[in-house]
């Protein structure tokens, strides 16, 4: 079965080395994370080295993973448009 080069799917974009894709965009992003306790919204990244508290009540919001950060149980986020 023949494969469109010009017009990858979705998924085989996503799958893609970020420098291998079609168009070059990267894997990392800016979200707006909600604390659970004081409903305080703090911006991070998603690729974070360090412990990211709530300004608020100084809860933890995220851990650092070797890529990308882990949220605290119960905060819910959404990705910064530009």
């Amino acid at each position: 079965m023949p494969k469109d080069l010009c017009h990858p799917s979705l998924a085989d974009e996503k799958s893609k080395h970020k420098l291998k894709r079609l168009i070059q965009s990267p894997n990392s992003f800016f979200m707006d994370v909600k604390c659970p306790g004081c409903f305080h919204i703090t911006t991070i990244f998603s690729h974070a080295q360090t412990v990211v508290l709530c300004a608020g009540c100084a809860t933890v919001l995220s851990q650092p993973t070797g890529g990308k950060c882990r949220l605290t149980e119960g905060c819910s986020f959404r990705k910064k448009v530009d």
